[in-house]
């Protein structure tokens, strides 16, 4: 079993997904809403939003997204209900996602080793996207 998250966003959803190409590298998959078939009816505004984007980040794991689309009856309600939690390879990983992912956002924990034995932060990013990133030494 993979873990796939699945965002969505308010407009922005390839914007979001350049930052985070910028830290994890990889080969961006977007298409947007103009490529589905039935779409032709949209307002011009929503054809040019993002259906789907992936970003590959290792073992058969993506990050995945799309946009809302209000008229059909999308709406994003961002919230802290939805962390995503990365474990890195290394403490030195660990530092480097956390420092490149939380630029411009919020950091609710910094980066520090934790009374559990691990190497542990967390934040809100730019986009109002949860994180956790968690390195074990285990």
């Amino acid at each position: 079993m993979k873990l796939n998250p699945y965002l969505n966003f308010d407009g922005n959803a390839a914007e979001a997904f350049k930052f985070y190409q910028s830290v994890f590298g990889g080969e961006l998959f977007i298409q947007k809403m103009s490529d589905a078939p039935g779409t032709e009816n949209l307002p011009d505004e929503e054809k040019n939003l993002t259906m789907h984007v992936s970003l590959p980040l290792g073992d058969g794991q993506s990050l995945m997204a799309s946009d809302c689309v209000k008229s059909m009856g999308h709406v994003l309600q961002p919230g802290n209900n939805n962390y995503i939690s990365i474990s890195p390879d290394s403490r030195d990983e660990a530092t480097r996602i956390f420092n490149g992912l939380s630029a411009g956002g919020t950091v609710q924990m910094p980066m520090e080793d934790m009374f559990w034995g691990d190497y542990f932060g967390s934040f809100k990013d730019k986009y109002g996207v949860y994180w956790m990133i968690n390195f074990s030494k285990k």
